[in-house]
């Protein structure tokens, strides 16, 4: 590996990145330590790099202190471990100065591991982003020594989409005609999700066959060497169709083999901790059930709502019911299960909230299941806010001394 076009590479970056257009995102890191920058493919990590690299630069830092490497560059193709001490003598061969560092896609150089735990050994401060089907977080930690925080991505939120299609919210847009503009905006976030690229393709569900079908697919078939991968795609088709139910993995794979896929319970159980580990599913638990059920019987939800509309004629409700526990997921991380006794509710935070999920609120004997499963569950788990999520409907319940928010999934996401 040449030096030269290690030193091309620096500053080719260092004059293209100040002038991106990037539009921030709220991630905070800390000064001077090390992050390792994960999360579902096509979420935004390289961005997220760009980002810190620029505002960097506002606080004063000069472009020169640095140093971008995406190893997907196909210049660097016949880079090896032993190569990339070669990246920080390039560097300073230009610039007589420490560099922060930022490494694209790393997971590319097999071995880079060490390399990096030496960097930060030495004080560096480094940024790695990779793709997580080749790099998990919990691997990279284990690996790093604890010497790097990792930091996870999440596709855009709806206010994040909303900005990233520059709209900024006027202070009584709810009143005034811009909340049209919001709507027709949510539409598109609710059935289409959140992955940035979306924005820029009219057909967006082309888009995410294609994401859905290479990337995630194809990741988690290529790194776990799936011999049947017929079998893996079935299984994500009937996690989304049951999204709004209690699974457990015997279940799941008796649904399989009604389909004439021969699979054991084991395998179902690997096949599930794949697209886990790939940032695809999330699950929650039922927090009254027995210990020995927590595992085995759960509740599985997509990380975007886009995946799941590829596998649903009229997913409304699943995808509703998957905005909520995306966003209490981000709101309150492992600590969102939900209730299922004699009364069920779609989500319980423990001293916050109980939340339930339902479409259209009009018919009676919904809307009175579904206020009789939120009190019931109150008197035993007493929380600071009742919640009723919709399409559209609101109002203000109030049952005995209980008050029920019901309110618009699009308004609650911004509030």
């Amino acid at each position: 590996m040449e030096k030269n076009i290690i030193k091309k590479i620096i500053l080719e970056n260092q004059e293209r990145i100040p002038g991106l257009q990037v539009i921030d995102r709220i991630y905070s890191f800390e000064p001077g330590t090390n992050y390792i920058i994960t999360g579902q493919r096509r979420a935004g990590k390289t961005y997220l790099m760009y980002q810190l690299i620029q505002r960097l630069i506002s606080e004063g830092k000069a472009i020169q202190h640095m140093l971008y490497i995406n190893f997907e560059d196909e210049r660097l193709l016949e880079m090896k471990a032993s190569d990339l001490d070669l990246v920080i003598e390039s560097y300073l061969e230009l610039f007589e100065i420490k560099p922060l560092l930022f490494f694209d896609e790393i997971q590319n150089i097999d071995g880079w591991q060490k390399f990096g735990r030496r960097l930060a050994d030495n004080d560096y401060t480094v940024f790695i982003t990779g793709s997580n089907a080749q790099m998990l977080s919990h691997e990279m930690a284990s690996t790093l020594g604890g010497r790097f925080l990792v930091k996870e991505v999440e596709t855009l939120s709806f206010p994040e989409y909303l900005l990233f299609n520059g709209m900024t919210l006027d202070n009584n847009m709810e009143f005034s005609s811009q909340r049209f503009e919001v709507q027709r905006h949510f539409g598109s976030w609710f059935y289409f999700g959140g992955f940035p690229e979306t924005i820029k393709f009219l057909d967006k569900k082309e888009y995410l066959s294609n994401l859905f079908q290479k990337v995630f697919l194809g990741d988690i078939i290529g790194r776990y060497q799936i011999r049947n991968p017929y079998a893996v795609k079935l299984l994500i088709k009937k996690i989304a169709e049951s999204t709004m139910d209690e699974v457990s993995f015997n279940r799941m794979r008796h649904i399989i083999a009604s389909t004439g896929v021969k699979i054991g319970t084991s395998t179902v159980i690997d096949y599930i901790r794949y697209l886990h580990e790939a940032y695809l599913i999330g699950s929650v638990h039922n927090f009254n059930a027995k210990i020995t059920e927590r595992e085995s019987k759960k509740k599985y939800y997509f990380r975007d709502t886009g995946i799941v509309s590829l596998f649903l004629s009229e997913p409304e409700a699943f995808l509703l019911e998957t905005v909520v526990y995306n966003r209490l997921s981000t709101l309150f991380p492992g600590n969102v299960y939900y209730i299922r006794n004699n009364y069920e509710v779609d989500f319980y935070v423990p001293g916050e909230v109980i939340v339930q999920a339902y479409f259209k609120l009009t018919d009676f004997s919904t809307r009175t299941r579904e206020i009789t499963s939120l009190s019931k569950t109150f008197e035993k788990h007493p929380v600071k806010k009742l919640w009723i999520i919709t399409w559209s409907d609101e109002e203000l319940i109030k049952n005995n001394d209980l008050e029920i928010q019901v309110i618009p999934v699009w308004k609650w996401l911004l509030n």
